[in-house]
């Protein structure tokens, strides 16, 4: 299977069963975030146990792309420390956004995400999501906007 099938069944897969998806009540930590380019709305909701994520949650609407990298996220940062989700959303934020930006293998699915880069318009699809988790882990009271 190349990557760009891999981009495909992955993005598909979480889109029709996002994991980790609706409002977790209450959240230690949450933040809102828009894309005002495509409509993509959503919530990150967080809570820490220590410096660990011990869950994590998502809700709202958006395209394929956002959802998938929602529900990926979701999973990838649940059980990690608050070091090691900043340290994905560095790597994330890389493969998204630099043409020559390494797929880590610590990545895993997450590596899927690096076909987005084929589609520059959908970038800002696949962070919002990251972005949200970034402000809510910091406590950010303003909303996150990709513009």
């Amino acid at each position: 299977m190349d990557l760009k099938d891999l981009y495909r069944d992955v993005i598909l897969d979480h889109n029709k069963r996002p994991r980790n998806f609706g409002r977790l009540e209450p959240p230690a930590f949450s933040a809102r975030g828009h894309n005002p380019l495509c409509g993509d709305q959503l919530t990150v909701y967080a809570v820490m146990d220590g410096d660990v994520v011990s869950d994590v949650r998502f809700d709202g609407s958006g395209c394929a792309i956002s959802v998938a990298s929602a529900s990926m996220m979701t999973e990838a940062v649940k059980g990690r420390t608050r070091a090691e989700a900043e340290h994905l959303y560095a790597a994330i934020h890389d493969l998204l956004t630099r043409a020559d930006a390494p797929s880590p293998p610590e990545l895993g699915k997450l590596a899927a995400l690096g076909g987005v880069r084929e589609f520059p318009a959908r970038v800002k699809c696949a962070s919002l999501c990251w972005h949200t988790l970034q402000a809510a882990l910091q406590g950010a009271a303003v909303p996150v906007t990709t513009e």
